[in-house]
């Protein structure tokens, strides 16, 4: 006779075997879309050129995403999240709150210098997802550490505290802006540059030197 535990131990095994090839399956659909979307651009990337890309049939990918601009959505989600935990990592490694938020400010810049990353977050985002969603992933990743940093030099007296919050969505809007600038640039290195010195008087003015 099977024991309870035992008749129990193989449905678990099995599902956690589906859910295993299940999230292989969507890892593969995201990676090879982003490839494609960041290398051809959102319009000139087929439904077919991902899935051969993948790996998988197109019943699979329909089962993880309803359309291409879902698949897009999670690419575009699973790139600003990696752009975030750049920056933090930047800023992190500054002690003082302004020179944190200044690293991490730059390290935006910087960081969406890359042009597959330019085409997805920066150009065919706002078309694609629409501006409310693409503000909405870009602040769920990025405007909580803004706000952190700005309320502590609230704390400090070095802001009104009553400003923080809506300053830390006017940086995040200037930096944005930016970036579009840059990506958009015959010379993306000089519009860097450019970007990078402008920035810096908005933070001094803002922060201090």
């Amino acid at each position: 006779m099977i024991s309870p535990a035992g008749a129990g131990s193989k449905p678990l095994a099995a599902d956690d075997g589906r859910l295993a090839r299940g999230r292989g399956t969507r890892d593969r659909l995201l990676s090879a879309a982003r490839t494609e979307f960041g290398r051809h651009g959102y319009d000139a990337t087929s439904i077919e050129t991902i899935l051969e890309g993948a790996g998988v049939a197109r019943g699979a990918l329909y089962h993880h995403f309803s359309s291409k601009e879902s698949l897009f959505d999670a690419v575009l989600d699973q790139v600003i999240a990696e752009l975030a935990v750049g920056v933090r990592e930047t800023a992190r490694a500054k002690s003082d709150p302004a020179e944190s938020l200044r690293a991490g400010c730059l390290a935006w810049l910087r960081l969406v210098i890359d042009p597959a990353t330019q085409r997805i977050v920066l150009l065919d985002a706002p078309a694609v997802v629409g501006w409310d969603r693409w503000r909405t992933l870009d602040d769920a990743h990025t405007l909580g550490a803004t706000k952190a940093a700005l309320r502590q030099l609230a704390a400090a007296g070095r802001l009104p505290a009553q400003a923080s919050d809506m300053l830390a969505h006017l940086i995040l809007a200037a930096v944005g802006e930016a970036a579009l600038l840059i990506a958009r640039a015959d010379d993306t290195a000089a519009a860097l540059a450019q970007g990078e010195a402008a920035l810096e008087i908005l933070l001094d003015r803002l922060l201090g030197p």
